[in-house]
């Protein structure tokens, strides 16, 4: 399957979304709402062939949106000592529901991750090189980051399926104890490296618009370029807090306060950015997105 356009002719849109209780797929009802598209939540379980084809029976979608899965709380550490809950969610329940959505003849829109990566002597950390597309991972440093790349390789098999790579998402809830911001801005420490980071304001529309033109294959699912965790905490304290304040340790410290290690990348987001040319770079899409619209700074005149 490639890029479809879509006539006035054309069935109205209808979204099967899986991942109510989720941060992403809470964000992708609000979405529909607001653009007016129909759209239901998946009461299936992902493991359960006969409740996802119920659902589908039920809800007759044009395109099925996945954004369940485990990730772990508080994080993926729990992963590593619940590792058959794991795959039943990342492995066994994404396979079967895009097997189902194959059966159907539905396109199914994938909420992956891009932690499956790490800076090696090819993409060396600063460089500009990203991993592609077509890369094959090569961080296996934790259990979730383990079945996320298995599955991700099966589903290379299924035309039907679109594999958006998230990494560190960021959004403008900045209450959010999900959002990456948020998260890092209650740590103790933080090591201060670049990473390619998802702005969902941004990204979770364009989302939707690669269902409507019936995109598929891999796309790593990003901003345009790096930040790392110092040059968000710079922002953080222009932008809503002069008083804070923060402190770094390096790897080898971090390692010590958790039980798998982090992935660090870079991906390259050519593919994106030449389908979507607007797509604005990790810096420009936090000041619009989520600085500026939580500004409690003066600006400076």
């Amino acid at each position: 399957m490639g890029s479809q356009s879509t006539g006035s002719s054309a069935k109205p849109f209808k979204f099967l979304i899986y991942g109510k209780t989720g941060w992403i797929g809470g964000l992708l009802g609000k979405l529909c709402q607001s653009q007016s598209i129909e759209y239901s939540y998946g009461s299936g379980r992902l493991e359960s062939r006969d409740t996802l084809i119920a659902d589908i029976n039920a809800v007759n979608p044009t395109h099925v949106f996945n954004a369940a899965g485990v990730t772990g709380r508080p994080n993926v550490d729990w992963c590593e000592s619940h590792k058959v809950e794991t795959i039943r969610a990342n492995v066994v329940g994404t396979l079967t529901l895009a097997d189902v959505c194959r059966e159907k003849g539905l396109v199914l829109i994938n909420y992956a991750t891009g932690c499956i990566f790490e800076y090696d002597s090819g993409h060396s950390l600063g460089s500009g090189v990203g991993f592609k597309e077509e890369d094959t991972p090569n961080f296996v440093g934790s259990f979730y980051s383990k079945t996320k790349a298995m599955v991700e390789e099966l589903l290379k098999n299924y035309e039907n399926v679109c594999t958006l790579r998230v990494r560190m998402p960021i959004s403008s809830d900045l209450t959010n104890p999900r959002n990456f911001i948020t998260k890092i801005t209650r740590y103790e420490k933080v090591v201060d490296i670049p990473n390619s980071m998802t702005v969902l304001d941004e990204l979770l529309p364009i989302s939707i618009e690669m269902a409507k033109r019936n995109l598929t294959g891999i796309y790593n699912f990003t901003n345009p370029g790096c930040i790392s965790h110092n040059q968000i905490f710079e922002m953080y304290r222009d932008y809503i807090d002069p008083k804070f304040t923060w402190k770094n340790f390096n790897l080898d410290e971090q390692a010590k306060v958790i039980i798998a290690p982090r992935s660090n990348n870079e991906l390259d987001t050519t593919k994106l950015k030449t389908e979507f040319p607007e797509l604005l770079s990790i810096k420009e899409s936090l000041i619009k997105y989520v600085f500026e619209p939580n500004r409690k700074t003066p600006k400076a005149a």
